[in-house]
């Protein structure tokens, strides 16, 4: 059995058409018949904002088990345990919670996969796509110490003079810089350079799915 003929299962297993399989994954109509073991990664990323239980070791592989074991595979909303996730957009309106000490979660998501995260938080915007989607929520890691930032990870920066950004880091020629790539290819999306010293806050974006 191929990729297609193993997600066809998982499909069926979860009761659905195709169709509206491919609408909940933001995926274009008849998307599934076309897929093969060429499938690329980004596709099979955006079905498992859509169902973390699916194993994607297994989907392109046929190895192991149709689902992750365990429910704390699952994410959960929980008021007990788990990471908050605060009801706001990184790009418009992460300022409660840098600066508002009394802003409450919504509820915390339990999740731990990414239960080491600071908090989550909603994305808007294009530029990042298909990795991740506009509408998404993001599991934030802050990062204290800034002198070394591993290259090629992707970041939510809030810069000295409020600009908020979530952009893949990359090196630049001047060594007082780095680079902001984008991973939408889209000619309106271009690379930009940042100086280091206009770094306020930083976070380490662990992860992304689907509002719970």
């Amino acid at each position: 059995m191929d990729l297609k003929g193993r997600l066809i299962e998982f499909i069926e297993y979860k009761g659905l058409s195709v169709q509206s399989f491919e609408l909940q994954c933001s995926l274009s109509n008849g998307a599934v018949s076309k897929m093969g073991n060429n499938t690329r990664r980004s596709t099979i990323d955006k079905i498992s904002k859509s169902y973390p239980e699916l194993n994607t070791n297994w989907l392109p592989t046929g190895e192991g088990s149709m689902l992750l074991n365990g429910l704390d595979s699952v994410p959960k909303k929980s008021f007990t345990e788990g990471v908050p996730y605060y009801n706001v957009d990184f790009i418009g309106g992460f300022d409660i919670v840098l600066n508002d000490q009394t802003a409450k979660p919504e509820y915390l998501i339990d999740f731990k996969k990414y239960n080491e995260a600071t908090c989550w938080c909603n994305v808007t915007g294009h530029s990042m796509e298909p990795e991740i989607t506009h509408g998404d929520i993001i599991a934030l890691k802050k990062i204290e110490d800034k002198s070394f930032l591993p290259l090629g990870e992707v970041y939510a920066i809030v810069t000295t003079n409020g600009m908020r950004t979530i952009k893949r880091l990359g090196p630049s020629t001047d060594p007082k810089c780095y680079t902001l790539v984008p991973t939408n290819k889209s000619p309106e999306y271009g690379i930009q350079e940042l100086p280091k010293n206009m770094i306020e806050h930083i976070y380490q974006v662990l992860g992304c799915m689907k509002r719970l």
